[in-house]
């Protein structure tokens, strides 16, 4: 299953021999890791971005959710963490795309006390316990969630919201005269405004998820290659769930783009 990982260490060289232990159980085909950054709080409580979300020349697409939750734990002073990670919304939009509730955020930034230093990963395992006998030996504290698949429902949810408003404020319009009318229109155009706002943020979204897979199925390929047994079949079965997962949010995406708003 697909999860966002984060251990919270003592100090900074636990926090690479962690980071290097999660590689070597990427390589034994416990885990497939798709990418991994160290952040670490200083006595101020300021968050600092240690190592980049990088896992080889995919990184960049790679470690876009390692990044946004980066930057989610980091808070307000996390902007140039999770920037470029968080190109396409904040906050709660970002919580949404990466599958996870803000109680998970929460937890963990409860637990980034200052002096304390984090590996933040997106792995993909079928058992806890490779993950979390290596991370307790290291001192570590494991936090973990499944991605959960809830972008296209939330974003649904809100252009409903959205064309119900729209429509309230239409039927309102109609009934108006002069000056009243003039407002409530305004307020349809600001609506209509915000629809077509979460439409472009739909399609970046699912493009975004798209690429993201592409560039996983790219790991996972490479991690075939090289694996032999049960790690090769590990990692064969991983990827049949990605390609399953990529025709899903093809699908989405091709309903977002044939619901185009069309309210004025």
């Amino acid at each position: 299953m697909d999860k966002m990982l984060v251990v919270v260490l003592p100090d900074e060289k636990t926090a690479y021999e962690a980071r290097n232990a999660l590689t070597k159980l990427d390589q034994e085909g416990s885990i497939a890791l798709y990418a991994a950054a160290v952040i670490a709080k200083d006595a101020s409580g300021r968050v600092s971005l240690k190592q980049q979300a990088d896992e080889g020349p995919l990184g960049t697409v790679v470690g876009l959710m390692t990044g946004t939750l980066a930057g989610l734990i980091a808070g307000p002073t996390g902007a140039a963490i999770g920037a470029g990670a968080g190109a396409y919304g904040g906050g709660m939009f970002d919580l949404v795309r990466l599958g996870i509730g803000t109680d998970f955020v929460d937890e963990v930034s409860g637990k980034m006390k200052p002096g304390k230093v984090a590996v933040i990963a997106e792995i993909d395992e079928d058992w806890v316990t490779p993950v979390d006998s290596r991370m307790e030996a290291l001192g570590g504290e494991v936090f973990r969630r499944t991605r959960g698949e809830v972008v296209d429902a939330q974003i649904s949810a809100e252009q409903a919201a959205l064309n119900e408003e729209i429509a309230s404020l239409k039927a309102e319009a109609a009934k108006a005269t002069g000056g009243a009318k003039a407002k409530v229109q305004k307020q349809v155009d600001a609506a209509n405004t915000r629809l077509q706002g979460l439409q472009s943020r739909a399609k970046a979204t699912f493009h975004s998820e798209k690429e993201q897979i592409d560039a996983k199925l790219r790991v996972l390929k490479d991690r075939t290659a090289k694996a032999k047994g049960e790690a090769k079949t590990g990692f064969q079965e991983r990827a049949d769930k990605l390609r399953k997962a990529w025709q899903r949010t093809s699908e989405s995406e091709e309903k977002w783009a044939g619901n185009a708003p069309t309210n004025t």
